[in-house]
C-alpha cells in the first residue's frame, strides 16, 4: 500500500515540479526578452495623452500637410504602416501620424481586456486626435484595423475625412473557436493567457515569429529588413502578447455588432487588397465590405498578398493621393 501511494504521490507531484519548473525558467526568459526589446526600440515618437492613460504615435512629414492617420493590425506597431507606407506619403506632403494601437508598441492598455473593442480603441484614438488639434483626417486602417477604421468612421465621423480599409477584416465571421484543440481552448482563458504570456509565452512566440513574417508576405517574399523596420519584436513582450490575443479572440462579437451600421458611412472610401492575400481573403472580406459601403471604391490587386503596404507601397501610396484630393472637394455633408 505504502508503494503504491508512494508511486501515485510521484505521478502527480512530478508533473507539478516540472511544470513549474518550466514556468519559473519561462518567467526568467521572458524578463529577459522584455528588456531586451525594450531597449533595442524604445519610443520612436511623441505621447498623446488620453483619459485613463497615453497612446504612443510615430510622425512624419510637414505640420501643416494633410493629416492621414495610420493604424495598425494585429502583432504590429505603428511602425508597420510607418515604414510600409507612411515615410512614403510624407513625402508627398502628408502629415503622417501612426498611432501604436492600445497595449501594443508602447501605448498604455487603457480599459484592459475592455480595449479589445475597435469601439474602445476608436474612442481612445478619437480622443488622441482631438487632443492633437488634428481632423478631420484620412484614416487608414491595416488588417483588424479595418475594423477601427470603420469604429472611428461610425462614432467620430467629425475626425475622418476619408477611409482607406487595406486588406481589411470588417465583415461578420464565423466563430471558429470551437474548432480548436482543446489546449488551445484552455490556453485562450483570461487566467491561462495572463500566466502563458508572462512566462512560456514570449519564449515560444520569439522562436516562431520568423515564420509568421513570412506568411504574411505570402506569395510575395518576405522583405528581408521588415523585422528590424518594422520593430516586429515589440508584440513579444508579455502585455502586448496578452493584448493580441484578446483583440483577436473579441474580433468576432465586435464585427456581428458593428457590421450592420456600415450603411451609415457617408464619406469617401477605399477599399484595396491583395487577390492573392492567404491570410484575410479578399472575396470574405474586401469584396462584400466595398457592396455593404454606400460609394466606396473597391481595388483588388492582382497577385498581391496581405502586405500590400510594403509589397505594392508605391501603388497604395498613389491611390491615398488621389483619394485625399477627393475628400478635399468632398462637401461637409457628404461626411
Amino acid at each position: 500500500m505504502t508503494r503504491v501511494l508512494g508511486v501515485l504521490l510521484t505521478l502527480v507531484v512530478l508533473p507539478i515540479a516540472v511544470l513549474s519548473l518550466v514556468l519559473i525558467v519561462g518567467a526568467a526568459a521572458t524578463l529577459a526578452i522584455s528588456w531586451r526589446i525594450g531597449a533595442a526600440y524604445p519610443p520612436a515618437g511623441p505621447f498623446v495623452a488620453v483619459t485613463g492613460g497615453r497612446l504612443a504615435t510615430i510622425q512624419d512629414g510637414p505640420s501643416d500637410g494633410p493629416p492621414i492617420v495610420l493604424l495598425h493590425g494585429a502583432s504590429a506597431n505603428a511602425s508597420d504602416p510607418m515604414e510600409g507606407i507612411g515615410r512614403r506619403l510624407a513625402a508627398r506632403g502628408f502629415r503622417v501620424i501612426a498611432f501604436d494601437r492600445p497595449g501594443f508598441g508602447w501605448s498604455d492598455r487603457i480599459a484592459g481586456a475592455g480595449a479589445a473593442a475597435p469601439a474602445v480603441q476608436a474612442r481612445l484614438i478619437a480622443e488622441a486626435l482631438a487632443n492633437m488639434g488634428v481632423g478631420p483626417a484620412i484614416v487608414f486602417g491595416h488588417s483588424w484595423a479595418g475594423s477601427l477604421a470603420l469604429a472611428l468612421a461610425l462614432d467620430h465621423p467629425e475626425r475622418v475625412s476619408a477611409l482607406v480599409l487595406a486588406a481589411p477584416v470588417a465583415m461578420p465571421m464565423a466563430d471558429r473557436l470551437p474548432d480548436l484543440p482543446w489546449y488551445w481552448r484552455l490556453a485562450v482563458q483570461p487566467p491561462v493567457a495572463w500566466l502563458l504570456s508572462r512566462t512560456v509565452g514570449p519564449p515560444l512566440a520569439q522562436r516562431f515569429l520568423p515564420e509568421a513574417a513570412r506568411r504574411v508576405f505570402t506569395p510575395q517574399p518576405e522583405s528581408p529588413d521588415y523585422p528590424e523596420r518594422s520593430r516586429a519584436a515589440l508584440v513579444l513582450r508579455p502585455e502586448t502578447l496578452l493584448a493580441n490575443v484578446q483583440d483577436l479572440l473579441g474580433l468576432t462579437k465586435a464585427l456581428a455588432a458593428q457590421a450592420p451600421r456600415y450603411g451609415e458611412i457617408r464619406m469617401p472610401t477605399l477599399v484595396i487588397a491583395g487577390e492573392a492575400d492567404p491570410i484575410v481573403r479578399s472575396a470574405e472580406q474586401a469584396v462584400p465590405l466595398a457592396r455593404a459601403l454606400p460609394g466606396a471604391r473597391l481595388i483588388l490587386l492582382p497577385g498581391i498578398g496581405h502586405m500590400l503596404q510594403y509589397v505594392a507601397s508605391e501603388r497604395v501610396a498613389e491611390e491615398i493621393a488621389k483619394l485625399s484630393t477627393g475628400a478635399a472637394t468632398a462637401t461637409p455633408a457628404a461626411h
